[in-house]
């Protein structure tokens, strides 16, 4: 693929001091974009290859808007917009808190919504422009023990798609990303509820998934947007398991229980 399409292009990532985030700013830098980020911790970013870094609070909506805006006036355009920031909080459905249900729809899908809500209207001014919402394959598929990601990124998948259908009148691009197993630092610092996550991971690792580097996932992400795809599955399981749930949504939902099962295996190991 040519690296062209992002040569001199501004791009906006939030979330962008670790995993997926980091990689994309790393993969759009090299391939010599503009690039603005947002982070709630912006002193993580650091070797990163651009100058543009702000702390960011997705979940204010506000502070998003004034973000965007100070992009378009240091560069006159927006051309991409990957909203990337998001959390997750894992546990079987009677573990979880209503509190641990707003904090993750809060970050997850509220702050997907302004981060389009703000940059939509540029972009329509434009007449051109790309936004990209990162979800995951929990989005696509029965994903058990973290209801309120998956209800999160079902969402974002859904306003992806939807977006897509209207933005197309305006000459702008949208697309979601659904990311399988990718080794980042999400679930290493998100909470769980009701079992070892170590173990269960580790368990996880060893029968069930293997983990995609986030510098591949970043690429395979930039493929699919140059060639402007409306949906962009990666990692190899993460296209099985949304393969499955097309052919056979009741298999798929059997698969995930298997899942579920492996993962009270161990917890009751771990006891």
């Amino acid at each position: 693929m040519s690296r062209e399409p992002f040569r001199g292009a501004v791009a906006l990532v939030t979330g962008a001091a670790s995993g997926i985030g980091r990689a994309l700013t790393v993969e759009l830098a090299g391939r010599g974009a503009i690039v603005e980020l947002g982070d709630l911790d912006p002193a993580r970013v650091d070797g990163i290859g651009t100058d543009f870094v702000q702390e960011l609070d997705v979940t204010d909506a506000a502070a998003v808007r004034a973000w965007v805006e100070r992009a378009v006036t240091r560069h006159g355009r927006i051309d991409y917009a990957f909203h990337n920031a998001g959390i997750a909080i894992g546990g079987e459905a009677q573990e979880l808190s209503l509190d641990d249900w707003a904090r993750v729809i809060d970050v997850n899908l509220r702050g997907v919504v302004h981060g389009v809500h703000a940059v939509y209207p540029i972009m329509i001014r434009q007449g051109f422009g790309h936004i990209v919402n990162v979800a995951s394959v929990a989005g696509l598929v029965p994903y058990p023990f973290a209801l309120p990601y998956t209800a999160s990124k079902h969402a974002v998948v859904g306003l992806s798609s939807a977006l897509r259908a209207e933005a197309a009148a305006y000459g702008i691009d949208v697309s979601v990303v659904c990311p399988g197993a990718v080794r980042t630092a999400i679930w290493e610092r998100s909470e769980v509820r009701g079992w070892d996550r170590a173990r269960a991971q580790l368990d996880l690792e060893r029968r069930i998934v293997r983990w995609m580097s986030a510098d591949d996932c970043a690429q395979a992400i930039l493929r699919g947007v140059a060639q402007r795809r409306g949906l962009i599955v990666v990692t190899a399981e993460a296209r099985v398991a949304t393969m499955l749930q097309r052919l056979s949504p009741a298999v798929a939902v059997r698969a995930s229980q298997w899942v579920a099962d492996r993962l009270r295996r161990s917890r009751r190991l771990a006891r």
